[in-house]
């Protein structure tokens, strides 16, 4: 009944004077018990149906008698997937199918259709098939034995803003679900201890490659929903679930094509431990220890260098003349190989650390994660190239060879070290002097040599992963992983500490050891035979 045909119907009231008494005489379909103990029981009814033409249709019932007091919530629903499809001319839910009208309660009330036991039974009316699935789920089934914390359809979708999971500001968007939706209760403590659930599933997804370049905005990434399912997920113990041991090269499979069952002989969730993963937890307890040991003993021998150097006063070189060093095609190579380590070496690290400040011009700019994986595996196929190249160069040209027989280590190079950090250390021994290449440029040479093999075999197995997940074990996969990002950091350091020292800040050089630049040096270390010199007129 419209408000003219009441006031039609009572032409001695005005509508502000109209009492609840006055509706409810005609309208008895409205259970006056029901309405009086609602959140809207102080309320008058010409407050909400003062402009309804009809309660027949949804449409004009929600937003706009709800807005007048709930505009916020009106708003909200105005940029939602439901507020979308209305303003679309399309059938919609209004506020009425969630909260009811009448009998409108507080989300805290055990009755109302919006508690969190009835959220789901509320959502299924439309959504049946999801709210099936829900029910059946780990979730539904600790909703159902009455677990407070267990999510609900509002946990994961947001109440009235709700976005479609197409939308990249949704909270269920690809780029957004593991981070702003599973962490929630994953990465809670609270959660977890009192469920006695896993605490590192989100840190160790965090820092695998999906979790990486999901946070580097990669939507085609799997993210949690990709592995475990949305609504119908299921514990991994369960055989029907997409994570059981039985299922996940079904389910691996949907990115990775040809996985292998060989993909179950090692853990998801890598989370080393000696109880758990134990091959990686000891090849990354090498590793680390294996760091410290090698940079610290670097760090350790140019520090007493420098000092040495510094308090004897190092103001002058040892000689004036200039000697042919290095070739065109051996500076070249030098810059090709600088080039190419510094662009692996950056673009790997800011997969890693994608929050880093130094990061954001190649993830900021990249919000695709797309280039940055195309430079990383560019500059890796160049850096390979070169290896290959170099290695002609020092078998097959004579200049190679003569360079190869100079690096080769030998007993005097041990000899030199050790005067050398006695000398360093004050005692009364003289300053060796040093062959044409020092224990410093062999060292540096042939760990070049040995970690390159290592980059390269393990940065094939991770670049062709769909072939390595056909025919190598998962624990080979993430060995393969540990080794390539601990070996990367040792390469780096080992050139920040060790090569920078010897070549700008070494009081020696400083500020510039220019031999790469020109291919010649001003010291005479002579005691050994040069290679055959470059027949170019530039060597």
């Amino acid at each position: 009944m419209t408000l003219g045909v009441l006031l039609w119907a009572c032409p001695a009231r005005a509508a502000e004077t109209l009492a609840n008494e006055d509706c409810l005489s005609c309208h008895t379909e409205v259970d006056e018990k029901a309405f009086a103990a609602s959140a809207h029981g102080s309320e008058n009814c010409v407050s909400c149906h003062s402009d309804v033409k009809s309660l027949e249709h949804p449409e004009e019932l929600a937003p706009v008698d709800c807005a007048s007091c709930h505009e916020s919530e009106a708003m909200a629903i105005a940029g939602s997937v439901h507020g979308k499809v209305q303003a679309g001319g399309g059938v919609s839910v209004s506020c009425k199918d969630c909260h009811g009208s009448h009998e409108v309660l507080s989300p805290a009330s055990p009755a109302s259709r919006m508690h969190r036991f009835n959220v789901a039974k509320t959502c299924s009316s439309c959504h049946e098939d999801i709210g099936a699935q829900y029910l059946r789920s780990v979730h539904g089934k600790a909703m159902l034995a009455g677990k407070f914390e267990a999510p609900v359809c509002t946990d994961c979708h947001g109440e009235h803003g709700i976005r479609s999971h197409l939308d990249p500001k949704s909270r269920v968007h690809a780029t957004q679900l593991s981070e702003k939706v599973c962490a929630q209760c994953h990465a809670a403590e609270r959660i977890t201890s009192k469920f006695g659930m896993s605490a590192d599933r989100i840190r160790t997804y965090f820092d695998s490659y999906h979790g990486l370049a999901g946070r580097a905005g990669s939507a085609s990434v799997a993210n949690c929903a990709s592995c475990h399912g949305a609504h119908d997920i299921l514990p991994s113990s369960d055989p029907a679930s997409s994570v059981h041991k039985t299922n996940l090269v079904k389910t691996c499979g949907e990115c990775h094509p040809g996985a292998s069952e060989r993909l179950t002989e090692g853990t998801i969730h890598l989370a080393p431990s000696p109880d758990k993963d134990r091959k990686i937890y000891y090849l990354t307890v090498f590793y680390i220890a294996f760091i410290v040991l090698v940079v610290g003993s670097m760090l350790a021998h140019n520090l007493l260098d420098l000092r040495r150097k510094v308090k004897e006063h190092y103001e002058q070189r040892h000689a004036q003349s200039h000697h042919a060093r290095f070739n065109t095609n051996e500076r070249v190579q030098h810059l090709v190989l600088a080039v190419t380590f510094s662009l692996l070496a950056y673009s790997g690290f800011a997969l890693k650390f994608p929050d880093a400040w130094w990061a954001w011009p190649i993830v900021g700019l990249d919000p695709t994660h797309e280039w940055r994986g195309r430079i990383h595996r560019w500059a890796a196929l160049l850096f390979t190239a070169l290896c290959v190249y170099h290695v002609g160069y020092i078998l097959l040209t004579p200049r190679g060879r003569g360079q190869l027989r100079s690096m080769l280590p030998r007993v005097r190079d041990a000899r030199d070290l050790v005067q050398m950090v006695r000398h360093n250390l004050g005692h009364p021994v003289r300053r060796p002097r040093l062959a044409r290449y020092t224990y410093v440029e062999k060292l540096e040479y042939w760990a070049l040599a040995w970690g390159t093999v290592i980059m390269v075999v393990t940065g094939t197995v991770l670049v062709f992963e769909n072939i390595s997940l056909r025919y190598l074990p998962k624990w080979l996969i993430d060995a393969a992983t540990v080794v390539h990002y601990y070996e990367a950091i040792l390469a780096t350091l080992a050139i920040l500490i060790w090569h920078l020292y010897f070549t700008v800040f070494d009081p020696e050089h400083y500020p510039m050891n220019w031999s790469m630049k020109h291919g010649r040096t001003h010291e005479e270390r002579t005691d050994e035979e040069p290679p055959p010199p470059d027949k170019s007129p530039r060597a």
